[in-house]
């Protein structure tokens, strides 16, 4: 039991953890993202090589290592989105009238730079652990790729619960971006599909030996993406959890910025009938 428990309640206290650290930081002054991006830039170097070193290792030790710099790799990176150093062309609310595949591509436009360098960096890794024994990083980072894009894609057909409290001041333009509607047709099956790799994860964590390098590589994976499917419900069900990270909302200075009031105006100009979320993106 506790070769299930310990990898589970690891892998939660690392998204946790490293979710409320971006939060926090995301919402400081913009005067302290300097400090703050030349940590991620020593995180995101520590975290590909600490990775690349675990790689050949396979004993629990080591799947944990692996998790965990692959979270620290992914953190770097949206660190670096949130804050304005690697975004995209585009650093502008989506015009009232756009729509279709116009308002996909605009959207695109402003995360463009960002997700370059997230697939850059995917292949990377990729690449240095081809073959390697320990592909637990690898997998984490595939994961939370995967299912940021499925979040993303999701809010951007449309969700009920809206958080513009999670953006920063400097990109509350992003929530004219994105859908507004009790559900959209791709939801169900991003949370079918993923649960049932969250099955099928946990039955090969349980066929294999206990305190094994296998078990704990596909729980602490299976917790994650467990994770990343209760974050999808979320986005539609009407549950408290900003009340997890609500030590990560409290700053003792505001940033300066326009307010949400002017993008909220714009989202229910363009889509009035109905209802918008701005994803948490981390």
């Amino acid at each position: 039991m506790l070769s299930i428990v310990v990898p589970a309640l690891y892998a939660l206290f690392v998204w946790w953890l490293g979710t409320g650290i971006i939060l926090y930081l995301d919402r400081l002054p913009e005067r302290t993202y300097r400090w703050s991006l030349i940590g991620a830039a020593g995180t995101l170097a520590a975290g590909i090589y600490g990775l690349v070193l675990t790689s050949t290792g396979v004993s629990v030790a080591h799947a944990y290592c692996g998790f965990t710099c692959a979270v620290m790799i992914w953190g770097a990176l949206e660190m670096s989105y949130f804050m304005g150093l690697v975004s995209g062309p585009r650093k502008a609310p989506c015009p009232p009238d756009c729509a279709g595949w116009r308002r996909f591509l605009l959207a695109i436009g402003t995360s463009l730079y960002h997700e370059l360098s997230v697939l850059a960096t995917g292949i990377a890794l990729s690449v240095l652990c081809w073959g390697e024994a320990n592909q637990v990083g690898v997998w984490t980072y595939n994961i939370l790729w995967i299912m940021r894009w499925s979040a993303k894609l999701n809010v951007f057909l449309g969700v009920p619960n809206l958080h513009t409290d999670w953006l920063p001041d400097h990109l509350r333009f992003l929530q004219t971006y994105m859908g507004q509607r009790p559900m959209n047709r791709l939801f169900p099956l991003s949370v079918t599909v993923a649960t049932v790799g969250v099955v099928l994860l946990i039955g090969t964590a349980q066929d294999a030996a206990p305190h094994s390098f296998t078990s704990a590589g596909y729980i602490l994976t299976a917790t994650l993406l467990g994770l990343a499917v209760l974050e999808h419900w979320f986005l539609v069900l009407p549950l408290p959890d900003e009340a997890l990270w609500s030590w990560a909302f409290k700053r003792g200075d505001s940033q300066a910025g326009p307010s949400p009031q002017v993008y909220s105006d714009a989202v229910r100009e363009r889509c009035a009938p109905l209802s918008l979320i701005a994803i948490r993106e981390r």
